[in-house]
């Protein structure tokens, strides 16, 4: 669990707040580059755009690879406020980010240290540093509250 916190985190956390106020499960994300060029933010849209892969991660995946004109992105941090699924941390392999950075662990979801456990299988060809728990108790009480208003 890493003990410290980064203006992406607070980027990640904003936008998981907009998408609160859009009706959507509050989960930001963000790129950043090893320069500190904020390259993307954004949140989920599975519901705006009935997309099941409109996740917050891969939209700001999309959004900076568009951005630079290349698939990878090697000198780059993901910064998103849940531990990304599996479908979301093989896409993170492909574009080879540099560093993933998250807010909440996902139990049931997660696919980095829970479930799938993509970057720990002999088959994935790229493997970020991870660092988890940052802003955790904000990240989980966002998402606490979006489901308990919910039910």
């Amino acid at each position: 669990m890493a003990m410290f916190d980064s203006p992406g985190m607070a980027l990640a956390l904003d936008a998981a707040r907009a998408a609160e106020a859009m009706g959507e499960v509050p989960i930001g994300a963000a790129v950043i580059s090893a320069a500190g060029e904020v390259l993307a933010i954004s949140h989920n849209r599975v519901e705006t755009d009935r997309d099941p892969t409109a996740h917050a991660e891969m939209l700001v995946i999309r959004a900076a690879t568009a951005l630079r004109g290349t698939k990878f992105l090697e000198d780059c941090d993901l910064y998103v406020t849940l531990e990304p699924c599996a479908m979301c941390a093989q896409a993170i392999a492909f574009a080879r980010l540099r560093r993933v950075y998250f807010a909440a662990s996902d139990p049931k979801g997660g696919g980095v240290e829970h479930g799938a456990r993509v970057f720990a299988q002999p088959t994935c060809h790229h493997r970020p540093e991870v660092y988890g728990g940052i802003r955790e108790a904000e990240a989980a009480a966002l998402l606490r509250e979006f489901f308990h208003s919910r039910r």
